[in-house]
This record gives C-alpha cells, sequence and structure tokens, in this order.
C-alpha cells in the first residue's frame, strides 16, 4: 500500500485520545487513524438505531390506517379513476366550487 503524508489539526481531547488509543493497542497512532476511518466508512449512510426506530414507528402507524375497503372496491376506485382521466377529468357535481 502505497502511503499519502497529510497532516491535520487535532483538537487536544481528540489528540489525547489518539495517542492513549494508540498505547493501548500498542499500534501506531497513523494505523489507529487508518483503521477508525475505515470502520466510519463502512457506516457512513447507514441508519442510526434510533432512525431505525423513528422509521418503524411510523411505518406502525401507517399500517394502522390501512382502509378497510375491500380490493374490489379499491380496484373499481381505480378504474373509475382511469376512465375519468381518459375521458379528460372527473365531471364536478352541480354547484360544486372549483380549488
Amino acid at each position: 500500500m502505497v502511503s499519502v503524508k497529510m497532516t491535520f489539526s487535532l483538537d487536544q481531547d481528540t489528540a489525547d485520545r489518539l495517542r492513549d488509543t494508540a498505547e493501548s493497542l500498542q499500534k501506531p497512532k497513523s494505523q489507529v487513524v487508518r483503521e477508525a476511518i475505515h470502520d466510519y466508512a463502512e457506516r457512513a449512510g447507514r441508519l442510526t438505531e434510533a432512525e431505525k426506530r423513528r422509521m418503524l414507528i411510523a411505518l406502525d402507524e401507517m399500517a394502522s390506517t390501512v382502509s378497510s375497503r375491500t380490493e374490489v372496491e379499491v380496484d373499481n376506485e381505480l378504474a373509475g379513476i382511469r376512465r375519468a382521466r381518459q375521458a379528460g377529468g372527473r365531471a364536478t357535481h352541480p354547484g360544486a366550487t372549483g380549488q
């Protein structure tokens, strides 16, 4: 692997943590940084546990409001909408106001 020399500025707490981690793992600081970046890149773009829970709650709420209509009723409504679109739109009721 070809190495590229780079310079970073770290706050004191981060620098201390890097030094302590490198000492505890008995690895060079550059190796700890490489492994940390690799691990971070692997997780990037994935949902956090909190995001997963929030989305599952939203899905449960949506599932509890599912229509009670039968498949035949839904198919009939969709067919009516398609017919109306092909005919130029839905007919308005007498006395109905526009948007």
